[in-house]
Order: C-alpha cells, then sequence, then structure tokens
C-alpha cells in the first residue's frame, strides 16, 4: 500500500520488490505535498517484477480566498462559491422582521480568509418575518360553504375538495380535512377537504 506514503518513501518499498514508480498526476489534497493520493494497481495486486506503479501525488490543500457573501441571496451565494472553487456547506436560517428572505447573514470561514481545510462555507440564513401560525380549525360537518367562508377567513387556501360517500354524514357535508383539526400552520397553508357526495 503506497497511499499515505511520501513519494520517496514509496519509491524505497517498490524498490525493494524491484518494482518502478511512475507519477501519473498531481491533485491537491488533504494529504501533504508529495504524498500518494492514490496509486493503481491497487495494493495487494499480483504484478511482474520490472512493473511500475502508477501513482498520484498531492499538491497539499488548495488555498482559496473565501468571497464576502453576507448580504447576498442564498443562491447569488451559491454560484460565487461554485465560480471560487468552494461549496456550501451547512444552511443555518432564523427568522428576522428586519432582513431580506434568504439573506446571507453570516459566513464561516469569514471572507478573505485562506481555506486551506473543507472547501465548505456555512452560511446563516434569513428567513424574513416569521409568519403568523394558527391552529387548525375543526372543519369536519360543516356544509362545504360555511367551511370555505372560514378556511377562506382565516388567510388560508383551499388546494383541493375530493368527494366521497359517508353514511353517518349529510350530503356536501366535510368529512376529513387535511392539515388536521389542532395542527399549527401558517397563513397560505394548502387545505384539502373531502365532502360527501
Amino acid at each position: 500500500k503506497l497511499v499515505g506514503l511520501k513519494a520517496g518513501d514509496a519509491q524505497t518499498m517498490l524498490d525493494a520488490r524491484r518494482l518502478g514508480m511512475k507519477i501519473a498526476d498531481r491533485v491537491y489534497s488533504s494529504l501533504p505535498p508529495d504524498h500518494v493520493v492514490r496509486q493503481s494497481p491497487p495494493a495487494g495486486t499480483r504484478v511482474k517484477v520490472q512493473q511500475r506503479a502508477h501513482v498520484v501525488l498531492s499538491l497539499g490543500p488548495q488555498k482559496v480566498s473565501v468571497p464576502s457573501l453576507v448580504g447576498q441571496s442564498a443562491r447569488a451565494a451559491r454560484i460565487e462559491l461554485l465560480r471560487a472553487g468552494l461549496q456550501v456547506g451547512e444552511i443555518t436560517s432564523l427568522y428576522l422582521p428586519d432582513r431580506e428572505l434568504d439573506e446571507v447573514l453570516q459566513q464561516n470561514p469569514p471572507p478573505q480568509s485562506s481555506n486551506t481545510g473543507s472547501p465548505r462555507v456555512n452560511l446563516l440564513v434569513s428567513q424574513g418575518e416569521r409568519p403568523a401560525e394558527y391552529v387548525m380549525p375543526d372543519l369536519a360537518g360543516m356544509s362545504l360553504a360555511d367551511a370555505q367562508r372560514r378556511v377562506s377567513a382565516a388567510g388560508l387556501h383551499l388546494s383541493k375538495i375530493s368527494f366521497a360517500a359517508s353514511p353517518a354524514q349529510p350530503r356536501g357535508a366535510v368529512f376529513a380535512q387535511l392539515p388536521l383539526r389542532g395542527a399549527k400552520i401558517v397563513a397560505g397553508t394548502n387545505i384539502e377537504l373531502q365532502v360527501v357526495e
């Protein structure tokens, strides 16, 4: 196994087995410079004497200057990171009434730092103002017209009405709903009702 060894140590190990070494490539990696990142053939493979192992050596971690993302939208931040050869890491969000929805508030690592470890940048993003929360009312047993008025008055949206037979309820009455009675909902929540046909 050559992976993880310094190039000189790998060459010495191969020389002892009467094998050669060819450097196929050099790539950025978390290993220190001149350490073997990959090898071919893999460790444990039987080979002929004098055959060469092809190795890829490390250039060490890539040093990238982290761009300033604070104040941008999360989408713009993602594009900026890709351009810099970085990725979005963890995204944490919180409600802030005085900030735009999806605005980047903080980043880690900070701007202009040299990112030599992980290629990921973690973001704290605003969710804007917290929407008002309500408890889903019980609409079962109401007529469809009364249920529609109640849903509309609460600022909710009736997205689907389906009809089915139910011998226990009068025709035109609501007998099932989604979200269920008592569920926590916000303005604009889509409501589905099942009504007796």
